[in-house]
């Protein structure tokens, strides 16, 4: 590779640095809000921890998605992202720690919303940093690097959960000390190559250019793409180890968790060769049309399945499929946002997309299941998977 081709690319170097900033962040919110946080719910609210669990739920999802927008906005006022995730890290893990030792209900719902402005005081700024040195041609290698988050997000919950290893009371504390520890190197030695015409505003980007309505087309596709997707994500997340129950009642809350676990493995080295694939061959939005058809061809399965097997063959099909999907979109939405003065905020917006999930999910179970089971509402979910396919098939034939 000659001088001016590497002149035109980011240190790969500053790629995986970003890239483990990017698994600690998903360290300082998967264990908490799927393991740590609900058994500290039980132990307080008893009988009414379900409502409780919802209760503390619907404000963080509020509060993550205000501090996504709000904070990534600072950072693009202020043209410092690197400030913003230093002082997020230290608030965030700060908090974090607090949340431990809280033995009363209101206080500790007031303690994650708190905590949820925390990190996304670092998560929103560190989304941005990445449309602000990744060039377009490199995008897809950064997203095959992202979906190594969610699985070691899933390691990390199981780390810190083996019986024995970690004192009940210092959980916190080592999650606090993954996350500093994946997301220091960034800080501290992350020396981006810079590309400033990814921080001009084109000719595209004008309001005056006649093609902008088609750029904004192709951002409410992508939006309502990766929601489609990420509904189908959130309920397959809460609703996963009761299924499988419902299918084979002596199914284990470990068997559930080693399933999950290699799903989100699987899904590393795929999604690390479709995100080269899209780089060699310039189409960034052909993976993600496909995976989203894959990802509704199994939820069919799941759909009809009456066997634990075949139910298990049906969940790897649609789980791998939706991380690959997930973690490259994260990096393709940055090539298409229309300003990117405003990156922060916009990507803020998407952020949306992971949290307004947490608020629709329970209603559609809540309609679906009592009537028509399961089946009924997996077949919805890929409905909506193949819904996100098509939203993205003609910008995928025009890219």
């Amino acid at each position: 590779m000659g001088a001016h081709e590497l002149a035109d690319r980011q240190d790969i170097r500053f790629l995986i640095l970003y890239a483990l900033a990017w698994a600690g962040g998903s360290i300082a919110y998967v264990p908490f809000l799927t393991i740590l946080l609900p058994a500290h719910v039980i132990t307080l609210a008893q009988e009414d921890s379900v409502s409780w669990l919802a209760y503390i739920a619907f404000a963080g999802a509020i509060s993550a998605s205000a501090g996504n927008i709000g904070f990534g906005w600072l950072s693009d006022i202020t043209r410092n992202r690197r400030g913003w995730i230093a002082v997020g890290l230290v608030l965030s893990c700060a908090l974090l720690m607090a949340a431990g030792p809280v033995e009363h209900l209101l206080p500790l719902l007031g303690m994650v919303v708190l905590w949820q402005l925390g990190l996304n005081m670092m998560l929103g700024p560190l989304a941005a940093w990445a449309g602000d040195c990744v060039p377009d041609h490199q995008k897809g290698a950064l997203g095959g690097l992202l979906a190594f988050a969610p699985a070691i997000g899933a390691l990390s919950g199981a780390l810190v959960t083996i019986p024995g290893l970690f004192a009940v009371e210092s959980r916190l504390g080592i999650v606090a000390m993954l996350v500093a520890i994946c997301v220091l190197p960034v800080l501290a030695f992350g020396r981006p190559r810079k590309f400033p015409e990814l921080l001009q505003v084109t000719e595209l980007q004008t309001g005056s250019n006649p093609d902008l309505p088609k750029l904004h087309n192709d951002v409410v596709r992508m939006w309502f793409a990766r929601l489609l997707v990420q509904i189908t994500e959130a309920a397959l997340f809460a609703y996963l180890l009761l299924w499988f129950r419902s299918i084979a009642p002596s199914f284990s809350d470990n068997d559930t968790a080693r399933i999950f676990s290699f799903v989100l493995m699987a899904a590393v080295p795929l999604a690390m060769i479709a995100g080269r694939w899209t780089d060699l061959r310039n189409r960034p939005i052909l993976p993600l049309s496909v995976c989203a058809a894959i990802a509704a061809f199994g939820l069919a399965i799941m759909a009809w399945v009456t066997d634990i097997r075949a139910a298990i063959f049906g969940y790897a099909i649609f789980g791998i499929a939706a991380g690959i999907f997930l973690s490259l979109h994260s990096a393709q939405t940055l090539r298409i946002l229309p300003r990117p003065e405003r990156r922060g905020r916009d990507l803020g917006v998407f952020n949306l997309t992971n949290t307004v999930p947490s608020l629709i999910m329970p209603w559609l179970a809540l309609a679906l299941v009592p009537v028509f089971g399961f089946s009924g509402l997996f077949m919805l979910l890929a409905l909506l998977a193949a819904i996100a396919s098509l939203l993205l098939l003609s910008l995928a034939l025009r890219k």
